[in-house]
């Protein structure tokens, strides 16, 4: 039951100038479809073969042993959710249900606002930024390199990616205005609500 590369839910010229192309063509077709190779290869012939991939994931969180396996079932997919987790023409402020809940929790869409940028420019090195719910509250969390709240008994609801490979080409060493470009112009706060509505 092979994990199937998913492909990009829009063109790879529908995110610029915001993500370029170039960008869009290396982190998709190179990147994460080495990911979701390799774990294919790791998983063929084994019982991990029949579970599904999050399943695999929260199974061997934390085992040294399965480490390498872990990396690439998580990164397989974060990338397959950070594409869900921009749209053409996103960004901004969401409506509805989840920007109720997120002004409840954060105080304001200015505050989550402060705390993602936070979170994203924080983390050293390789990583993640994530909008999750965590015990009935939205809270902004952060994970290095391919960790991600799946084992952590968190709902995640939108990622960004922080790795270079994500906004490198684009924006060279300049992470806060990738950050910036997510947040105003890509986030997908339709499936973030949806997440949400399922949470």
């Amino acid at each position: 039951m092979a994990y199937q590369l998913p492909a990009l839910p829009y063109d790879y010229t529908a995110l610029e100038p915001a993500i370029s192309k170039t960008t869009l063509e290396f982190h998709h077709d190179k990147h994460h479809a080495s990911y979701v190779s390799k774990y294919n290869a790791a998983v063929e012939g084994t019982d991990f073969d029949k579970m599904a991939i999050e399943d695999v994931i929260k199974s061997i969180a934390g085992d040294p042993s399965k480490s390498g396996l872990f990396n690439n079932a998580a990164q397989a997919w974060n990338h397959s959710f950070y594409w869900n987790s921009m749209k053409p023409g996103g960004g901004g402020m969401p409506t509805g249900a989840l920007a109720s809940k997120l002004n409840a929790d954060f105080g304001s869409y200015d505050k989550f606002v402060e705390a993602f940028k936070a979170a994203g420019g924080g983390q050293f090195g390789s990583g993640w930024a994530w909008l999750v719910v965590d015990g009935g509250t939205l809270k902004v969390t952060k994970t290095g390199n391919a960790e991600n709240p799946l084992h952590l008994g968190q709902t995640p609801l939108l990622t960004m990616d922080v790795w270079e490979h994500a906004y490198y080409l684009d924006y060279q060493n300049k992470r806060p205005d990738y950050i910036a470009e997510f947040l105003g112009k890509l986030v997908n706060w339709d499936f973030a609500a949806a997440n949400f509505a399922a949470a």
